[in-house]
């Protein structure tokens, strides 16, 4: 079974952030919505969401095939200050493993390292904050194991282009039968 890890911080974009749970769900990976605090974690809109686990509570060696950074502010300015937040991404890197982020969130990627040389997009607020990658302005890009997208309006986009690259075409074309998404 893929294992996904959806990281979550006060101030997250929750369209962005409960669409990607739910299409990846759907698609039958196991996902840990996991907080950077315990409790009820209050998104950028006022919306409230209890995630699964805090990232304290995850076990070292857990290995996850994906890990997806929401976006949202202060949502990425806190998973950008967040430490572990900082580990999980480097150590999924130097495994080749998928990661993830949409909106503002592919600034903690810039930040942490890891855009150097890739494509890359984000929303257009922060566009002017890439400088170590190409900068496009496409819904969603996929660079090697990288995958960026623009805003909560390409969330759907994001998640299926996930669940492609965690699973299959085929496994997309089967949840798009429930949502009935552009794709």
């Amino acid at each position: 079974m893929k294992k996904v890890l959806v990281l979550m911080a006060p101030g997250f974009e929750e369209i962005e952030t409960i669409t990607v749970v739910d299409i990846l769900r759907r698609a039958g990976a196991r996902v840990t919505l996991a907080a950077t605090e315990s409790g009820a974690i209050q998104g950028s809109r006022g919306v409230s969401v209890l995630p699964d686990a805090t990232l304290d509570q995850l076990s070292d060696e857990e290995m996850f095939d994906l890990i997806v950074l929401p976006g949202g502010q202060p949502g990425t300015d806190n998973l950008a200050k967040n430490a572990t937040v900082r580990t999980h991404l480097l150590r999924m890197a130097k495994e080749n493993r998928l990661i993830a982020a949409i909106c503002a969130a592919p600034m903690v990627l810039e930040q942490a390292g890891l855009l150097r040389g890739r494509a890359v997009t984000s929303h257009p607020s922060v566009s002017d904050k890439f400088t170590s990658g190409r900068y496009l302005e496409s819904r969603v890009v996929v660079d090697g194991n990288i995958i960026t997208s623009r805003a909560p309006g390409t969330a759907m986009e994001f998640a299926l282009v996930l669940v492609e690259a965690l699973f299959d075409k085929s496994r997309v074309e089967t949840v798009n039968k429930g949502v009935l998404a552009r794709y």
